[in-house]
């Protein structure tokens, strides 16, 4: 069964995009994975759409010795080839192509920030406006040393136009680095010249909890303890760690996904009716719903938490190797591949509703959604033995693959006598809507462009995030995990990790019915 939107064809016409200010987009690390395959494709997406301004310049650095040309030519195979890009034509790049160049330096090396300083002064006596917006698409560990750097140039300075800084994730590994990069960053740019940027935000699905919970009657009443029994957020990964092994073996599941993009989707979940979609409203509704979660005491991230390291398995009818096989990883590795954890909320609207929120490799398909189990009404009426009932209602909000909503309510099946079954209601975002949803980096780095930091996050979330995951982290460095790994590839993570709901009655959705 599916829901599609009761509109005229002219209303099913896109929409006009905002365009973004006249600026010069600063790229470091601009030879880098995330430029070619995420960052370029998205603006050629935006020109494409007519959201580039005619002043809109990119200077992009890095360690590469490359002039403009070869620049342009890595970035056009980048973006030719990306998922990302739509409707990829020659004609279409070479709007594009001439508004890139490319300053090859080290981005911690005064001479090179000077080199860029002088470049830019070019830009702005040529009559390009001096709105920069800096991005650091770089090893986290060098963001501080390129903030300080950039401090020393005054690249921050908004006398002649406005100046942002997107910073990439992680930010920190923990508390103390989190903290440490936030007043590194603070002493160069104010709060509200900062960007930090989880993709996630950008995704059509999270930005629709909104309008989902707080937008409609018949869901906004009932989002509470009094009918949700528990929520469960799962980001599922079919892939595994091959190619990021070395990354991966100093960062682990919970730090790559639960310390941020999970826990960004629990407090859009769970949040208070901000006051208005405006940056700050939205933050600080959701940072209240992290100061209203405990952190956890050893005892209780025993009791509340699982983790686990894939092995061999089928993953497709294809044979994987573990996670100890790759490249790059300690034939003993104890780096966690899987995570679950249980939060619970100390406050009036969700007193005693449990959040489980899992991530992880090569599990038995790639999803990543928000389902919101409703308590099981009285089912006598219906019952015709004991063993009889109804399935609760569930909500099912999938961010991937294939964006949409998916709602699960009880029907009588056609005969007779009275037998019930589960039926879906089923909405999809580019079936319902007939478009194609911008894709995340699109859509944040045109907010960024124009000054909206709405879908991007503030310090103090930031490091509430991180008083919440840092006490997990020690307990599980004071006590190596038991044995590993604990799962199969191609399943759906440790079979400790089923025991984490069920011991309240509750249970996952199995990957495999992932709707």
């Amino acid at each position: 069964m599916a829901i599609t939107r009761r509109d005229t064809p002219a209303a099913l016409a896109s929409p006009a995009l905002p365009v973004a200010d006249p600026c010069v987009l600063i790229i470091f690390g601009a030879t880098g994975d995330l430029a070619k395959r995420k960052l370029l494709p998205a603006l050629y997406n935006l020109g494409g759409e007519g959201c580039l301004a005619s002043h809109f310049l990119v200077l992009g650095t890095g360690r590469s010795q490359l002039d403009d040309e070869a620049f342009r030519a890595a970035m056009r195979a980048g973006v030719a080839q990306s998922g990302d890009t739509r409707h990829f034509t020659d004609e279409r790049w070479q709007h594009l192509a001439p508004r890139l160049s490319y300053l090859a330096g080290d981005p911690t090396d005064p001479a090179t920030h000077r080199a860029i300083g002088a470049r830019l002064e070019q830009m702005h006596a040529a009559g390009i406006p001096a709105n920069r917006l800096f991005y650091l698409s770089t090893p986290p560990s060098l963001a501080p040393r390129i903030v300080t750097e950039m401090g020393a140039q005054h690249q921050a300075a908004e006398d002649q136009g406005w100046s942002r800084l997107i910073v990439e994730k992680p930010f920190g590994t923990d508390l103390a680095s989190a903290q440490h990069l936030n007043a590194t960053v603070l002493r160069v740019f104010d709060e509200r010249q900062v960007y930090r940027i989880d993709h996630y935000l950008g995704k059509d699905t999270v930005q629709n909890i909104v309008v989902f919970r707080f937008g409609n009657t018949l869901f906004e009443p009932v989002w509470n303890r009094n009918y949700i029994d528990y929520v469960e957020i799962t980001a599922a990964e079919a892939l595994g760690a091959d190619t990021r092994a070395g990354f991966y073996e100093e960062t682990g599941a919970l730090r790559d996904m639960v310390a941020n993009h999970l826990l960004q989707l629990l407090t859009l979940t769970a949040m208070e009716p901000p006051v208005a979609f405006d940056a700050d409203a939205v933050r600080e509704a959701k940072v209240q719903v992290l100061r209203a979660m405990q952190p956890m005491t050893p005892a209780q991230v025993a009791m509340y938490t699982v983790r686990g390291q894939y092995g061999a398995g089928m993953v497709e009818g294809e044979s994987m190797p573990g996670y100890r096989a790759a490249a790059g990883v300690a034939p003993d590795s104890v780096t966690e591949t899987f995570a679950a954890v249980e939060f619970h909320i100390d406050n009036w609207r969700w007193a005693g509703v449990p959040f489980y929120v899992r991530t992880g490799k090569r599990l038995a398909r790639q999803v990543t959604e928000i389902a919101v189990h409703f308590k099981r009404t009285p089912q006598a009426l219906f019952a015709h033995t004991p063993q009889h009932h109804i399935d609760p209602n569930v909500i099912v909000l999938r961010l991937q693959p294939n964006e949409g909503i998916t709602i699960t309510f009880g029907a009588k099946r056609p005969g007779v006598e009275m037998h019930t079954d589960t039926v879906h209601l089923d909405f999809g975002y580019e079936a319902g809507f007939g478009l194609r949803s911008p894709t995340a980096y699109e859509t944040l780095l045109l907010d960024a462009m124009r000054g909206d930091a709405t879908l991007f996050t503030r310090r103090d979330e930031i490091e509430a995030q991180w008083r919440l995951i840092t006490p997990i982290l020690a307990a599980w460095s004071q006590h190596r995990p038991g044995p590993f790994p604990n799962y199969a590839a191609g399943s759906n993570g440790p079979a400790e990790a089923d025991a984490l709901p069920w011991r309240s009655g509750h249970r996952w959705r199995p990957l495999t019915d992932a709707r």
